[in-house]
């Protein structure tokens, strides 16, 4: 990955979970625009699944931590 890609995942690790679900679906949006076809639906909503999924568990963790 690219030091530029680096810097857009640390800069969006530290959004609030409101904005990184906004994000996360402004990107999707984008990458589907671009997408030529050769991406399956069923590709798209599991890699968007997994990405909710994982801002979920981000959301839980950080509110642990905060409960601490």
């Amino acid at each position: 990955m690219t030091e530029a890609a680096n810097q857009i995942l640390t800069a969006f690790a530290l959004l609030p979970p409101e904005d990184q679900r906004e994000v996360a679906a402004a990107v999707l949006r984008q990458t589907l625009d671009k997408a030529s076809g050769d991406i399956p639906d069923d590709a798209l909503v599991s890699a968007a699944d997994h990405l909710f999924q994982e801002l979920d568990a981000r959301e839980s963790s950080d509110e642990e931590t905060e409960t601490r």
